[in-house]
């Protein structure tokens, strides 16, 4: 069984895959992952030379470069990435409520 490759900032979650989605992929010129929903900060690639935010279908992928990339946020440590393929995840919490995304 091959170890899944996981990476976690705040409330963001990066998996890495074997491969993206075949379908149409429009490219984030920003570099922004995901904004976070209570302060606003950006979850970010540093090097956008390095990497491509990808929106494919209705999810984040990433594509890095063989150098790697760091994510950076305001209020969490950076993140490096190795060279891959990600899928970008939006964490959830469960509340006897509701099942709600984590607020950064």
């Amino acid at each position: 069984m091959k170890k899944q490759e996981l990476y976690r900032q705040g409330d963001v979650l990066i998996r890495r895959i074997d491969g993206l989605p075949k379908q149409k992929a429009v490219k984030r010129e920003s570099g922004a992952i995901l904004e976070g929903e209570a302060t606003g900060h950006v979850h970010r690639i540093a090097e956008l030379t390095q990497a491509e935010v990808l929106e494919i279908g209705d999810g984040v992928y990433l594509r890095v470069g063989e150098t790697g990339v760091r994510i950076v946020h305001e209020e969490h440590a950076d993140v490096v990435l190795p060279a891959g393929n990600y899928e970008v995840v939006r964490q959830r919490e469960y509340s006897p409520e509701e099942i709600r995304n984590v607020a950064d």
